[in-house]
């Protein structure tokens, strides 16, 4: 038998040969990666220390300045009010591509202008409603007024009439009690004839300027000024006119 022991390769060296170079592999990587990590420091320390300090003699374009004429310290410019430091130097650390930080700009913008205007619209829309609002109250009101204006304009021509011993309005609904009542009998009616003048068709606004036109033709009264004037001519003279607006 030789002195020597007789190891032969099995599965258990194997293993172990494996294991050492997979040690061996992962050391070097961090050795590249530490390697690499103080490169990039070094070169940016190099560069925080060229940026802070001023240029020296030895640069080729400060030679050129302090030819012309420039001193340390001196802003630039033919009459010394240009910049003093240089332009600073923004140094782009992101992945990013070219134009791409303007594209997110602009979408920021975009999106402010967008927001703008959704708000401006929903101003515009709550103004609009409240217009319309004070419309719809303001036609209500007017609405109310007018039928006021009517029911003065109705018992005035009925007194008037009384008293030039008139015992039948014009119109029926030329007197408020009598328009109540004609009111009441068409409902009980199932049918009128065609030639019979249906006061229904009328709005308070027609109804209102022919009472008002009669009281003035026959009676010489202004339901706006309340006044019975003597002749046409004087009513003519010192009544405003035959409408509201007339007399505001």
């Amino acid at each position: 038998m030789s002195s020597k022991e007789d190891v032969r390769p099995g599965l258990p060296m194997l293993r172990q040969i494996r294991e050492a170079r997979r040690k061996e592999e992962k050391q070097q990587e961090a050795n590249l990666k530490n390697r690499q990590k103080s490169l990039k420091e070094e070169e940016q320390e190099r560069r925080d220390i060229g940026l802070k300090n001023a240029l020296g003699c030895e640069n080729k374009g400060f030679a050129l300045l302090q030819k012309m004429g420039y001193k340390s310290g001196q802003a630039l410019g033919k009459s010394g009010d240009g910049i003093v430091e240089p332009i600073p130097l923004n140094v782009k650390t992101g992945k990013s591509g070219i134009g791409h930080e303007a594209l997110l700009k602009r979408k920021a913008e975009e999106k402010l202008e967008s927001y703008r205007r959704k708000i401006h619209m929903k101003n515009q829309a709550e103004e609009n409603a409240a217009e319309q609002f004070r419309m719809r109250l303001k036609n209500k009101q007017d609405e109310m007024k007018l039928e006021g204006d009517l029911r003065r304009s109705q018992r005035a021509c009925q007194q008037l009439d009384t008293q030039k011993n008139i015992q039948v309005p014009r119109e029926a609904w030329y007197w408020l009690k009598l328009e109540e009542e004609a009111e009441e009998e068409e409902k009980e009616e199932d049918e009128q004839d065609e030639d019979e003048y249906d006061s229904e068709d009328l709005s308070v606004l027609d109804k209102l300027q022919i009472l008002t036109s009669y009281l003035r033709e026959e009676h010489l009264y202004c339901i706006w000024c309340g006044t019975a004037y003597e002749d046409k001519e004087d009513l003519s003279s010192n009544c405003p006119g035959p409408t509201s607006a007339d007399h505001d």
